[in-house]
């Protein structure tokens, strides 16, 4: 498939951060919106359309996450989604105390704090997998619910999640989990979730639309007021195109995934075998891990160098979540898993997608030996 216009001249390896749009996805999209700009919210025969159209892309994600239409909240970002997915708990559970992974995004622990939940993380090392026993002990203390992301945006671990719905559904609690990397990349059993996030900019349908479904959802559950939006739960007129590319973006994800995750494995084995030759340690090498995804600790310190070297040959990677890239933190995830912070900070990620080619990864990885040459010699 030909990558986007806008990124020919962009070897761009930094997918987990955003997907680039699809960009006859995005222009079907702004091309129906300037003709049909009706508010979905409005009583006329063409909002009433829109907000049909609204209502198909709903009925499609429901049938795809085996949940009820009334389940599903559309909202503007992954944060928001985040927030929305804890708010629905706080609003429906009398539970103030969680049981979580340590590697949230932090998106989600900002919104343990500011909606007031006390909460337990559960203990892992560098295999960056969640100990499950841990997990049930904390269980047999005091039964509470679960949040646990279904595959790390920096190591790209992917979490035992089958385990951790049953240990839930043994000890009667629910189970929540941010799926914003999972979602559209590898196959997910929706069923195992009391509720979960996902987002269109991750998968390739723009920025400006992402999903919380919250299983029986209370009718009269208003979070936003100001509007009967989003079957009440959240006031605020729709963004009904970038919706639509959501569903599209989706379809095709899902139709490519097969195919595509052969690929990106066969790129990802070809990175990590140079990396290992440069003396970079793979994080979590042996763990099951995102097909896209290479976390590495490099064996030299000026990692700023190294990025603005690749970004002088138009390459694109980066230090970990996009959310702390730009401050150059170490990766909090690493520091959880038992890694110094000095280490932490020589990390980088490469993270591949569906318009990556073969030619790309090898121009990457022989700029990188060139650049990396230069910085241990």
């Amino acid at each position: 498939m030909n990558s986007p216009s806008e990124t020919d001249s962009i070897i761009y390896l930094d997918y987990n951060a955003t997907h680039p749009p699809f960009p006859d996805i995005l222009e079907e999209s702004i091309h129906s919106y300037s003709k049909t700009f009706f508010n979905p919210s409005g009583i006329t025969r063409f909002s009433l359309q829109n907000q049909g159209k609204i209502e198909t892309a709903r009925k499609y994600f429901s049938t795809l996450f085996q949940a009820k239409e009334s389940e599903l909240v559309f909202s503007s970002t992954g944060t928001e989604a985040n927030y929305l997915l804890l708010q629905f708990l706080k609003k429906t559970s009398s539970a103030i105390r969680l049981i979580s992974s340590p590697f949230e995004h932090s998106s989600m622990m900002g919104a343990y704090e500011d909606l007031g939940f006390g909460v337990e993380f559960l203990e892992t090392d560098k295999s960056g997998t969640i100990q499950l026993t841990h997990l049930q002990t904390l269980l047999e203390e005091e039964a509470r619910p679960v949040v646990c992301l279904m595959a790390g945006n920096e190591t790209g671990v992917i979490q035992p999640v089958l385990e951790i719905h049953k240990l839930c559904r043994a000890f009667g609690v629910p189970f929540f989990s941010d799926l914003m990397q999972a979602f559209g990349k590898i196959n997910v059993d929706y069923s195992l979730f009391d509720g979960f996030s996902c987002s269109a900019h991750k998968i390739g349908g723009g920025l400006g639309s992402a999903l919380t479904v919250f299983r029986n959802l209370p009718k009269d559950l208003h979070l936003f007021r100001g509007g009967n939006q989003e079957n009440n739960h959240r006031a605020g007129t729709e963004n009904f195109p970038s919706i639509l590319s959501f569903a599209s973006a989706t379809k095709r994800q899902i139709d490519a995934l097969e195919e595509k995750n052969k690929r990106l494995l066969a790129f990802r084995s070809m990175i990590e075998s140079e990396l290992i030759k440069m003396n970079a340690e793979i994080v979590a090498k042996d763990s099951t891990r995102l097909p896209n995804t290479t976390f590495a600790i490099l064996p030299f310190e000026d990692i700023d160098f190294l990025l603005m070297g690749l970004e002088s040959k138009g390459i694109c990677i980066s230090t970990g979540s996009s959310c702390k890239s730009r401050a150059r933190e170490a990766s909090s995830s690493l520091l959880k898993m038992g890694y110094s912070n000095e280490e932490a900070l020589r990390a980088i990620r490469i993270s591949t997608g569906l318009f990556t080619t073969e030619p790309e990864v090898h121009f990457f990885l022989n700029e990188l030996k060139n650049i990396s040459l230069s910085l241990i010699g």
